[in-house]
């Protein structure tokens, strides 16, 4: 069912929600909570459908909350309201109103939301993008147990993690954190599986991709250890390196599908780590309304924690030493040994004294 109501108010818009819910033959809400939208023409469609999906698992009612301020004087000065109330099957499992403000009743958008939130059910607000700097002082963050942004779309995704670690509130928390959950299961699962010491870690993934620094951060804070972050190509986050003396702890999704865990002693398994829907971070952000301590503890975590690789002339002057040691090994097998670097004794230290200029060297280069 579809309501159209044009320059309206509050308690006109719970009105035609008491008769829509009359007519589809319910009379009780069962709905627990009230999760509020804050978003433009442009990003509702998307924000509505999310939410709707995850109201199958949350019902709720629905608030979008789109504020159209105007561009020319005369469209500012005209304040107006208006409302499209979907119930039933159009709105998922809950209520869905659709808040459109014009003029000066924008800059006070809590004024019309306030009387429409279920009564003695919590309140989420999610921003799915255009995050205002401090959520919990928002007028209608201030309405609100639970905050959600979304740092990815950010003009700077990585400088926002800065903002949200200055502003943080609890009750905040960002979709950058969430799409993080398996990876954070899995490592963890894995680490059950093999206890082991980590002497460091290595995450990779694409650029400007603030889920890839909250990995690291959380990484760096739990195990307390240094985190080398790695620019690929993506899809998102592609790989986690665990560093131990016995080898490595590897868990790699090259395609944004499936990932694969390895570790030393054990066969490559395949594991189920797809990229995840909007309405799927939604729904599980959806079941915790506490605090969430340790996203809290990685969020306030400086970015600049994470160590970034070598430079690629030391990585371009390591693999022309490379090439010049094989060559030699081609002229003259019996002068050339298989030992590396690393695995030379204080012996062959002393009757190769030539090669720490040029170990030198290759540090000036670069």
């Amino acid at each position: 069912m579809k309501i159209d109501l044009t320059n309206t108010t509050s308690s006109k818009i719970n009105a035609s929600l008491m008769e829509a819910r009359r007519a589809s033959g319910s009379t009780a809400a069962g709905m627990v909570l009230t999760l509020v939208i804050v978003t433009d023409e442009g990003s509702a469609y998307d924000a509505l459908k999310a939410a709707n999906d995850a109201s199958r698992e949350h019902p709720s009612r629905t608030l979008a909350v789109i504020k159209r301020a105007g561009r020319s004087p005369r469209a500012r000065a005209e304040t107006r309201l208006d409302a499209e109330i979907l119930v039933g099957t159009d709105a998922g499992s809950g209520e869905t109103v659709i808040l459109r403000m014009h003029g000066e009743l924008a800059a006070h958008a809590q004024s019309v939301v306030l009387p429409l939130l279920l009564p003695d059910a919590p309140v989420v607000v999610w921003w799915p993008d255009n995050a205002p700097l401090h959520p919990a002082q928002d007028p209608l963050g201030a309405l609100a147990q639970r905050r959600i942004t979304d740092a990815v779309t950010a003009e700077s995704p990585v400088g926002q993690l800065a903002q949200r670690a200055q502003s943080y509130t609890p009750g905040d928390t960002d979709l950058a954190w969430t799409r993080i959950t398996g990876w954070r299961s899995m490592l963890a699962a894995a680490l059950d599986q093999r206890p082991a010491a980590i002497t460091s870690a290595v995450v990779e993934g694409e650029s400007y991709n603030p889920s890839v620094e909250l990995l690291g951060l959380w990484l760096h804070n739990r195990l307390s250890v240094p985190v080398e972050r790695v620019v690929t190509g993506g899809p998102g986050i592609t790989a986690v390196h665990l560093r131990t003396k016995d080898g490595d702890i590897t868990l790699d999704r090259p395609d944004g599908l499936m990932g694969t865990l390895s570790m030393v002693g054990s066969p490559d398994r395949q594991v189920a780590l797809k990229r995840r829907e909007t309405s799927e971070l939604i729904a599980e952000e959806l079941r915790r309304l506490d605090p969430d301590d340790i996203y809290a503890t990685a969020v306030r975590t400086p970015v600049d924690q994470l160590r970034e690789p070598d430079t690629a002339e030391t990585a371009a002057a390591e693999r022309v030493a490379r090439a010049a040691v094989a060559e030699a090994a081609v002229a003259n097998p019996a002068r050339v040994t298989a030992k590396d670097a690393t695995e030379a004794t204080p012996e062959d230290a002393e009757k190769a004294p030539a090669k720490k200029p040029a170990k030198r060297a290759a540090k000036g280069s670069a």
